[in-house]
């Protein structure tokens, strides 16, 4: 019988094998966000966004995804007092280079089943990734250090928070003509699960990685 929590040894190595597993973390989670955005059939709703202002701006997607994650960063920090870790400044930086990098060299299947293939392949990876992330122990993300930020300043519960924030984000991605399509509503309902089984693998209960991941 194979181990609940095969995975849990990474929580326990050494800082340097950790930042490895960080890097390699964000790599795959830059891959899964470029998955899902080609597949062209949606996106999670900071990617509507992201898309949205390189649509009206000289910025590229990964441009556009740093921005964004510089001024959340700067608003948690000097707004709401809440300092970022290394793992958050690298969240920012790698996933933003990458998902350029890997721009030329990802598929764009045009047979609706190959789209939605993609797509699922990228929410799934993405929310192991999101796990990994989490492993690794250097930080929360900048999206989920707001959340997390506002509800310590505020009271407010977490929950409404998040979908406070993503609804925002996802209205205005909408706006500025962002992928917004029925894979964002498949992201909304399965990232959550993605994560939480990730989770398992690496010994977390699913609670316990709240406020830590990527894509929040």
């Amino acid at each position: 019988m194979l181990h609940a929590a095969p995975l849990a040894f990474i929580t326990r190595l050494g800082a340097p094998a950790r930042f490895l597993h960080l890097i390699l973390s964000l790599a795959l989670c830059s891959f899964a966000i470029r998955l899902m955005i080609d597949a062209n059939v949606g996106a999670s709703p900071w990617d509507v966004l992201h898309v949205g202002l390189s649509h009206h701006t000289p910025l590229s997607i990964g441009q556009a995804s740093i921005l964004a994650g510089v001024v959340i960063v700067g608003f948690t920090w000097f707004a709401l007092r809440e300092k970022p870790g290394l793992g958050t400044i690298l969240n920012v930086l790698v996933i933003g280079v990458l998902i350029d990098l890997l721009a030329p060299v990802m598929p764009h299947p045009t047979h609706p089943a190959a789209g939605w293939g993609q797509f699922l392949l990228g929410v799934v990876l993405a929310g192991f990734g999101t796990a990994a992330y989490v492993s690794a122990g250097f930080g929360a993300g900048p999206r989920d250090g707001l959340m997390m930020a506002l509800h310590r300043r505020y009271g407010w519960p977490i929950a409404r928070v998040r979908t406070a924030i993503e609804v925002v984000v996802l209205v205005a991605g909408g706006l500025l003509g962002g992928p917004l399509g029925p894979g964002t509503l498949i992201f909304a309902l399965l990232m959550g699960p993605s994560v939480g089984a990730g989770l398992k693998l690496f010994g977390f209960r699913k609670q316990e990685g709240a406020g830590k991941g990527l894509e929040g």
